[in-house]
């Protein structure tokens, strides 16, 4: 959804939590899928002796996530809302990914991180604006999830993400692949 614009709830009883429970159920995934994916490439450059300081930056990251992840944990929890029957698919094709891109190189790598967290970054913004009435408080930590993101995505770019050899297909092959993987996970 683009930004500044409002999903109408579905009409009927229990509309509104249906709802919370999507959007807590595909964040918790998206952020899962996060730490899955720096794994890989943190599992690629920690593997190689001239790389050991790029699976530094990858770790660093992949904690960020998984600060993000936890509060989704908990948010699940607490609200009583299941996580994506798909768990075990977004864990493999993140590391996958991540991996994958890793071992194309450092730029494919910076440039993965930039086509997700754009696409998050989106996510994210559609998301605020629809529960800035209804969860504003929720909405709050949602905006600042995506503040880190977005700051990923600043500093993937910074590193050469658009340099990247195929950047263009590669970065929309990347985003089409999150869009649909948050199509699913909402239902799923």
């Amino acid at each position: 959804m683009a930004e500044g614009r409002r999903a109408p709830l579905r009409p009927g009883r229990g509309a509104a939590r249906s709802r919370l429970a999507e959007i807590l159920r595909v964040d918790h995934a998206g952020e899962l899928a996060a730490v899955h994916i720096y794994r890989g490439q943190q599992a690629v450059f920690a593997a190689a002796r001239d790389k050991a300081a790029l699976g530094e930056t990858f770790a660093d990251l992949r904690e960020q996530e998984a600060q993000h992840l936890r509060a989704f944990d908990a948010l699940l929890a607490e609200r009583g809302v299941r996580p994506s029957l798909l768990t075990p698919l977004w864990r493999a094709a993140a590391f996958a990914l991540g991996a994958g891109t890793a071992l194309m190189g450092d730029k494919a790598a910076h440039a993965c991180t930039d086509a997700v967290e754009e696409v998050i970054g989106e996510h994210y913004a559609g998301q605020i604006d629809e529960l800035r009435d209804r969860e504003p408080e929720l909405a709050g930590r949602l905006s600042a999830f995506r503040e880190d993101e977005l700051k990923h995505q600043a500093e993937a770019v910074r590193q050469g993400a658009r340099e990247a050899q195929g950047y263009g297909p590669l970065s929309a092959l990347i985003k089409a692949g999150c869009r649909a993987a948050i199509r699913t996970a909402e239902k799923i």
